[in-house]
């Protein structure tokens, strides 16, 4: 995993700005509410992205309600909450966010989580960005319940980026690298052709599953992933608004 320098993060996250402007633009007011919702748990890393980048976000909601006279006159009022996990609260997460949005009364959610991806060469290269919500732990096999306008009756903007996979995906690109190097060597024949054609993915979980062997699988260096994006997302958000 490459780790990324200061002028390519700034170039990321002003790519990631154009794209969070344009999602907000279709959905709200120049001067409407924002929350920012980090999910995820800050005691394990790979799922510390959404703490991580609340902890970084330019929140002016109270600036502009009790010193005005501070802040620019045409800024949007942002609040950003990290709401925790089912686990350490006992709540769950939608139901915290439920409670501050009927208080607050944002016009927009802009909710970031990590995510489990289906391939390891996206783990923290991607960003993927949606207007219909999100489910907490659905890539890892814990489904919460649903954050999206349904479920809260304003538009939810999600930002997720890869930072785990399961064993079965590590196996399954590891064979398709495997079977590669054997054609490369001209060591190939059809049974190779026609396994490396295939998606064996939930043929090796359904092996991997009975003895508990299908772990969660992040890189060694995901302190340094976990904060390089964070500092993109952040960065992104900021000169969005």
């Amino acid at each position: 995993m490459n780790i990324l320098t200061e002028e390519e993060m700034e170039n990321i996250a002003q790519n990631l700005a154009k794209e969070i402007r344009q999602l907000v633009e279709n959905k709200i007011q120049s001067k409407e509410d924002i929350l920012i919702v980090g999910l995820g748990n800050e005691e394990v890393t790979p799922d510390a992205l959404g703490p991580n980048v609340v902890k970084n976000i330019e929140v002016t909601r109270h600036i502009i309600q009790y010193l005005p006279q501070y802040i620019d006159e045409n800024a949007r009022p942002v609040s950003a909450i990290a709401p925790g996990v089912l686990g350490t609260t006992g709540i769950e997460t939608v139901e915290i966010i439920k409670g501050v949005v009927d208080n607050v009364k944002p016009k927009l959610l802009i909710v970031i989580d990590a995510l489990a991806s289906r391939s390891i060469e996206r783990i923290s290269s991607t960003i993927q960005l949606s207007d219909t919500g999100i489910v907490p732990g659905a890539g890892v096999g814990n489904k919460r319940k649903e954050i999206s306008q349904d479920t809260l009756g304003i538009p939810v903007i999600a930002i997720g980026i890869p930072t785990v996979v399961e064993t079965a995906i590590v196996v399954n690109d590891a064979l398709d690298l495997f079977i590669e190097k054997l054609q490369e060597e001209a060591k190939s024949n059809d049974a190779l052709n026609r396994l490396k054609e295939e998606d064996n993915y939930e043929t090796i979980k359904e092996a991997l599953l009975p003895k508990d062997y299908n772990f969660i699988v992040t890189p060694k260096e995901i302190d340094h992933l976990i904060a390089n994006m964070s500092k993109i997302v952040a960065l992104g958000i900021n000169a969005s608004m």
